[in-house]
């Protein structure tokens, strides 16, 4: 119950946002695609959380989230392969946009710095090799095609504004799709109340427009993708 709890609230946000942003923006506004978007979130939170514990645990020695990570990845890409997105459209090819990645191998390090940076400043995690396993694959492959594939696209199309900087062209979605994702790991609710860690949601939600930058860029999630697991592991190295 917490859970469904948790997603009302994200989804509440997300939705009185977008319609405070759509008034205004009246002739850049398609609410159906932010309806699509919030529907999107709604199931891959429901996969997430193996349908909030209802799902049977295949793999009960395993302590990281493995079966609910795959669910909501095979879910991305079933949707992502419906013809109102396209595998390529929201960035599933490796390959990349022509004189991209002259512009992108820096944004990349500056990126690969950053998480190198917490990881001193807050030192290394102890890990198993489960661990090490996980955090190389499951949070880039799974979280990448979601809040900076589908999602993404569907919140660009629910508000087609957009602002040229930095070389690419930003939209309210972008915006929407980063904070989502930090409210995704630092908003919850439990023992009656809600919580936010504003931390949490800084050392998320800023990197994302880092991995943004790099998906309008490039037009492709493989560097989004490497560098979420870089970003993920490196503690578990220093």
């Amino acid at each position: 119950m917490d859970g469904l709890i948790a997603l009302g609230g994200t989804l509440g946000l997300l939705l009185v946002a977008g319609a405070v942003i759509g008034l205004a923006q009246r002739r850049n506004f398609d609410v159906r695609w932010l309806l699509i978007a919030a529907l999107l979130v709604a199931v891959n939170d429901l996969l997430l959380t193996r349908g909030y514990g209802l799902l049977p645990k295949l793999v009960p020695a395993a302590t990281r989230n493995w079966q609910g990570q795959i669910l909501a990845l095979g879910a991305t890409l079933v949707l992502a392969s419906l013809p109102a997105f396209g595998w390529r459209r929201v960035g599933l090819t490796i390959k990349q946009r022509g004189g991209s990645l002259r512009a992108a191998v820096p944004v990349a390090l500056l990126y690969c710095a950053f998480f190198l940076g917490i990881a001193l400043v807050f030192g290394g995690d102890t890990s198993t090799p489960e661990d090490v396993a996980f955090q190389l694959t499951m949070p880039g492959f799974q979280e990448e095609p979601f809040y900076r594939g589908i999602l993404l696209f569907a919140l660009d199309r629910a508000f087609t504004a957009r602002v040229r900087l930095l070389g690419v062209d930003w939209g309210w979605g972008a915006v929407l799709s980063c904070l989502l994702f930090g409210l995704a790991h630092a908003f919850g609710y439990g023992d009656g109340a809600f919580s936010f860690d504003p931390m949490v949601m800084a050392l998320t939600a800023m990197p994302s427009f880092i991995a943004v930058w790099l998906r309008y860029r490039t037009g492709s999630l493989l560097l989004p993708v490497l560098l979420h697991n870089f970003g993920n592991s490196i503690s578990l190295w220093i």
